[in-house]
């Protein structure tokens, strides 16, 4: 949700001031960011010390809109404080991971504290707000410091997309306590739990996003599959994000004030996508394929499945979306047409809600406007199981683990058994739950590689037994040289025993040259 997106073209602006639309844009923020998800779908509880421990789900808190928690499972480590405020990383963390980090609040942005604290090793982090809520009488503000109305959000900053630990908010006046124990050197130990609402042996997720949204396009272009492989055990159901015009002002005596931001005369608006009111797609665009969309779903995802829904998103990113052909009819014809839904029956379900030229309300825009608001939904794009937003990015194995966690314990689909654990859960639903475990290698490879092993094996045992013989050979042939010269000088008659054989001869025939005395 990025109503801050709003830029101007470079030409003179039609029948609408800058101002008027600076004034929707901020409007348009203002209702986003006045909503808060209800449901409480995490647990903050301290087991040591005993005295700090408190009865039910302990410790009031807040969420944090980025990191990925472990939905279904808990965190329970030693807490350990940073006396630092961790805006900028440590050098050398003196504590031996894993751990909570508890870090006080302020000078920085939430994000950047717990991105800093993962550094150091952390599994998780709280951070302790620093300022009272005037609803709790029991807290005593700092000297100087006035309590707050509303609630601290921890939004992400734009940057939390590499943020995966997750975090929570702890109110002052428990914060307080809680670090005096922990300056004092008293061990603490704290649970962070996360538990989505278990309803029946069916699971309800909704998708919360706008046509637009450029970090739901791989979601929306991969999840059919895990759509079909849950079947009719979950039920799906989208929701386009639109705000409304006549709150934000853009419709006033009857005359639309936004500009190409609205239909229906100003009363259903959405922010321009490519920051330009003079060309490309406009934020009026946007409301159109909203409501065309969920024309779609309304006519073809009755089942809770909804497979042509997902099959005409993947589709028309391929094909229309980009500003040429974004709300070209014959592209958007032609991808509906190939994915199975007739274009008739979507028009004709458009029409009949009320349509986008009239100043009048149409049904389906408006049931989306308070979808939204009801739900709290503060960040797009989002998923929601069984109620609970989904932390974290948008990504198929964080959703397909939430909704498989969403399920009454042994009443899970069998693919959820198959695949929620497997190092690529997108590869084992692809592959009907086929699940490759982390490290293992298919059959084909390891006969592979024990036939190329052999072979080496052989090959070297063959060069060594060559080598071997060769070096025998070598040795006789260097023995044999040695005795060569004595068979020639005997073959010759001049050898130097039979010579002295000679010297030694009878005395009658001994030579003249031999002198005896």
């Amino acid at each position: 949700l990025s109503p801050t997106r709003f830029f101007f073209g470079t030409k003179k602006m039609k029948k609408v001031s800058q101002r008027n639309v600076i004034a929707c844009a901020m409007a348009a923020v203002g209702l986003s960011m006045s909503v808060v998800n209800a449901i409480v779908s995490s647990k903050l509880q301290i087991h040591i010390p005993k005295e700090l421990k408190k009865p039910g789900n302990g410790y009031e808190h807040k969420e944090a809109l980025f990191g990925i928690p472990p939905y279904g499972g808990s965190i329970q480590k030693n807490v350990v404080y940073a006396a630092e405020d961790l805006c900028t990383p440590i050098a050398n963390p003196p504590w031996r991971p894993p751990y909570i980090l508890f870090i006080d609040r302020g000078g920085c942005t939430f994000v950047q504290k717990i991105r800093n604290a993962q550094r150091t090793g952390a599994a998780a982090a709280i951070i302790a707000d620093d300022r009272c809520l005037c609803k709790y009488s029991d807290c005593v503000p700092d000297e100087g410091e006035e309590c707050e109305e509303r609630e601290p959000i921890m939004a992400d900053d734009g940057s939390g997309s590499d943020v995966s630990i997750p975090s929570f908010l702890m109110y002052k006046q428990d914060a307080d306590l809680v670090r005096k124990y922990l300056v004092d050197g008293t061990p603490v130990n704290a649970e962070m739990a996360w538990k989505l609402p278990t309803l029946d042996d069916r699971v309800e997720y909704d998708l919360w996003l706008s046509p637009k949204e450029t970090a739901a396009l791989d979601f929306l272009s991969t999840w059919k599959e895990a759509a079909i492989a849950l079947g009719d055990r979950v039920s799906f159901t989208p929701h386009m994000y639109i705000y409304d015009g006549v709150d934000a002002g853009c419709q006033q005596g009857g005359e639309d004030l936004c500009y190409n931001l609205c239909t229906n005369k100003g009363r259903y608006c959405a922010t321009d996508p490519d920051n330009n009111l003079d060309e490309g797609t406009s934020g009026a665009d946007v409301v159109e394929e909203s409501l065309r969309r969920q024309c779609i779903y309304l006519e073809y995802g009755k089942d809770g499945i909804a497979v042509p829904w997902w099959e005409y998103n993947e589709l028309f990113i391929i094909e229309c979306d980009n500003d040429k052909y974004f709300n070209d009819k014959d592209c958007v014809n032609s991808v509906m047409t190939t994915v199975g839904i007739n274009p008739n029956i979507i028009e004709n379900c458009m029409k009949e809600s009320g349509g986008l030229a009239k100043k009048g309300k149409n049904i389906v825009l408006q049931d989306q406007l308070g979808k939204f608001e009801n739900a709290g939904i503060v960040i797009l794009p989002v998923v929601s199981v069984n109620g609970v937003s989904i932390r974290g990015a948008l990504d198929f194995a964080v959703v397909f683990k939430a909704i498989c966690a969403g399920f009454m314990t042994g009443t899970e689909p069998s693919i959820c058994k198959k695949c929620a654990n497997c190092p690529d859960e997108y590869e084992c639903v692809l592959k009907g739950g086929k699940c490759k475990s982390s490290g293992s290698v298919s059959t084909g490879l390891f006969v592979g590689s024990m036939m190329a092993l052999v072979f080496g094996f052989s090959c070297w045992i063959l060069v060594q037994y060559k080598r071997q013989q060769q070096q025998v050979q070598d040795q006789v042939k260097g023995i044999l040289a040695e005795y060569m010269p004595l068979d020639n000088n005997k073959q010759n008659g001049s050898t130097s025993i039979e010579d002295d054989d000679d010297d030694f001869d009878i005395p009658n025939n001994r030579s003249n040259d031999l002198e005896l005395t």
